[in-house]
């Protein structure tokens, strides 16, 4: 298949990439590997996450936030958000589509990519000629090594399975590191009873305003 601009990846960069081309009439088809277009949001973000800068700083180009909603975006708004995005752009992502491999020919004067069909089970190759990599830098969720791990009894998990409080009532939670996630994850799991301890390898900097 041969194409003006492949876009690799559907999350907020990706959409925000082929809105701007499709504003200008440039063909375009963004390649997502999951079922969906901003998976990190649907799939990977617990409940009560909301964008961590003020919203003038996070609009995608050429639609302003509704005026109603908060300062900080809430997740389910965020997400309508970009749905209203996708649509109003007429951005249509080809979904199950994993990126194996890209080379760039230069006889040609074009990229190659190669990729497979995780729902079809096929393998396609695509000639475009340009490439944008929007695949973000969040969508790995990755958890240390640390020795005794393997044989803990209790449950363990990456941020990016925690959804809510809801199954820790009571109980005993530690979370190791005090970034955005590690702080509202703390801070949610108190919400629901909770007994939540927090460790961090460096020393957390507080703001004093004077």
């Amino acid at each position: 298949m041969e194409e003006v601009v492949v876009i690799i990846g559907a999350g907020p960069a990706g959409l925000a990439s082929s809105a701007c081309l499709n504003r200008l009439g440039i063909p375009n088809t963004i390649l997502e590997r999951e079922d969906c277009y901003a998976s990190l949001w649907r799939k990977k973000a617990y409940d009560r996450v909301k964008l961590h800068l003020a919203k003038q700083f996070c609009e995608l180009p050429y639609m302003p936030y509704p005026p109603n909603l908060p300062m900080f975006v809430p997740k389910n708004d965020f997400i309508s958000y970009l749905d209203n995005y996708a649509s109003h752009f007429g951005i249509n992502p080809r979904f199950h589509c994993s990126v194996e491999s890209v080379y760039y020919d230069k006889i040609a004067s074009k990229w190659c990519i190669l990729v497979k069909n995780n729902k079809l089970q096929t393998t396609e190759v695509y000639i475009a000629k340009f490439l944008v990599v929007a695949t973000g830098e969040n969508s790995e969720g990755l958890i240390p090594k640390v020795p005794g791990l393997d044989g803990f009894e209790g449950m363990f998990m990456h941020s990016s399975q925690y959804e809510n409080g809801k199954d820790f009532v009571g109980k005993n939670v530690l979370v190791v590191g005090c970034g955005n996630s590690g702080m509202e994850i703390a801070y949610d799991l108190f919400y629901w009873g909770a007994h939540t301890s927090i460790v961090a390898r460096s020393p957390v900097k507080s703001l004093h305003l004077s």
